[in-house]
């Protein structure tokens, strides 16, 4: 199995074989979450106007999204994790856009398959590449608004190429919570909090806290996304 990370949205755009498109901090563990909360389908889009079209088509649907981190107008949600917390998602849709994450996933366009990844599911993602065992897989670390590297998201495609290389990366817990004074120091800002509020650092670090994995279909209205849970993650 060759292994590349790649990065931002170049990266994404140059990705084949089984392809992870990675974003900690915050699109694909929020995503995580809303599946975990037994919503019935999120479908990432990468502009707003094509959010804003969706609430239209498909009845009852919710929006969820930011740029530059900051909540869109007129938007349910935005790209916060703890906002969710609690809440009972089942039966819904979530129409989800993002600075970075989502556009990864429509940039991916020479994957073979796609998937979203996290660090709260890590282990999930990994187990599930081992089982397909494709001859090529890239982890696209996305970054801050798919331009800038940061540490969160190299670190999560660090820590799945070590779990698919059989060697486990054994001190990742304690480097996840050491992101707070990396990338993850704006969430412990009070001047940021209400665009990045602390619960959402500890929510992101929660290595492989969610056993299940977010697979990312094309159809001919753009992209979905399918959850597949139970894909024995190892907390």
């Amino acid at each position: 199995m060759e292994i590349n990370i790649l990065h931002l949205l170049e990266g994404a755009k140059k990705a084949e074989g089984l392809t992870v498109v990675i974003d900690v901090f915050r699109a694909f563990t929020l995503e995580a979450y809303m599946y975990a909360a037994h919503a019935e389908k999120v479908i990432p889009t990468g502009r707003v106007e094509d959010a804003e079209a969706l609430r239209s088509r498909i009845p009852g649907c919710l929006l969820a999204g930011e740029r530059n981190g900051i909540k869109l107008p007129g938007f349910d949600y935005g790209n916060s994790p703890s906002e969710l917390k609690g809440k009972d998602l089942s039966g819904k849709t979530v129409v989800h856009t993002t600075s970075a994450g989502v556009q990864g996933l429509v940039n991916a366009m020479n994957a073979d398959e796609v998937l979203t990844g996290a660090l709260v599911n890590a282990s999930a993602v990994a187990a599930y590449i081992r089982k397909k065992n494709p001859e090529k897989v890239s982890l696209v670390a996305m970054g801050w608004n798919a331009v800038k590297d940061t540490e969160e998201d190299i670190l999560c495609a660090e820590y799945i190429r070590s779990l698919l290389r059989g060697e486990p990366m054994k001190d990742i817990r304690e480097r996840a919570l050491y992101l707070r004074y990396q990338e993850g120091k704006k969430f412990f800002d009070p001047a940021q909090a209400s665009v990045f509020p602390e619960e959402d650092f500890w929510m992101s670090v929660d290595v492989d806290a969610v056993d299940g994995v977010i697979r990312v279909l094309k159809t001919e209205d753009g992209l979905t996304t399918e959850w597949i849970p139970g894909v024995n993650a190892k907390k």
